[in-house]
């Protein structure tokens, strides 16, 4: 492994990093899909009242992207403040001790696999041009370039999980009142598969188990919540 082989593993190490981005996404989405979709349905085993499943599920969405938005903000910044820590840390480390930095960078250099001298002089090519970005990568897997934005993180799921809860939204309040739920089962079926599918190709995983289990997951939330509302709606609650 020479310099350009290290700056190829970066380049992977980037890509790695925005495929992470998409699976988090289709996630997201499939999040906001079975969520609205067990809420909206278990509702309309209640009632048939187009006001209160349109009310449900805007509640429902705006719920579930607000605290998936929430949640994805408050874990990226506390990973945001590790990687910053980590990097100020590597910071004073090579102003008061380059030498030894530079020792440890060839050291880890070596261990992955370069003889002695070649990683010594690849440490100090990679030195020479920005050390602390060659420690942050090779030693901390931190690219500086590229910390981690908590408001970009909390959008993304934001979005994601928005754009996830609109098909069961619409499935149930447009379709004529006695398609609204058959019409929401096919199309949420129709969105976990694809969702699956999706998960499962960027994941580099089996696809069939994928989708199954979507499907499993997805159509046993529908059966369970709709069980609950009609029972409900029998009773008059």
């Amino acid at each position: 492994m020479d310099e350009s082989e290290v700056h190829t593993a970066d380049q992977g190490s980037g890509l790695s990093g925005r495929l992470n981005w998409l699976r988090a996404g289709v996630l997201g989405a499939n999040d906001g899909v079975v969520s609205t979709a067990g809420l909206v349905v278990g509702v309309a085993g209640a009632t048939s009242d187009a006001t209160a499943l349109l009310a449900s599920g805007l509640a429902g969405l705006l719920a579930g992207a607000l605290s998936m938005a929430s949640g994805e903000y408050v874990s990226v910044s506390t990973q945001r403040d590790s990687e910053r820590a980590a990097l100020a840390q590597e910071r004073r480390e090579l102003a008061e001790q380059p030498e030894a930095e530079l020792d440890e960078l060839t050291d880890l250099l070596a261990a992955r696999g370069l003889t002695t001298a070649v990683a010594r002089e690849v440490a100090e090519q990679l030195t020479a041009r920005d050390a602390l970005a060659a420690h942050a990568q090779v030693e901390l897997g931190i690219d500086p370039a590229q910390i981690v934005n908590p408001w970009h993180a909390a959008w993304a799921s934001f979005v994601a999980f928005t754009v996830g809860a609109l098909l069961p939204l619409l499935a149930i309040v447009l379709p004529p009142a006695d398609l609204r739920v058959p019409v929401t089962v096919v199309a949420v079926l129709c969105a976990l598969a694809l969702t699956g599918w999706a998960g499962a190709r960027l994941g580099d995983s089996p696809v069939r188990p994928s989708i199954l289990r979507n499907l499993l997951g997805g159509g046993l939330a529908m059966a369970v919540t709709y069980a609950a509302g009609s029972l409900l709606g029998a009773a008059g609650v």
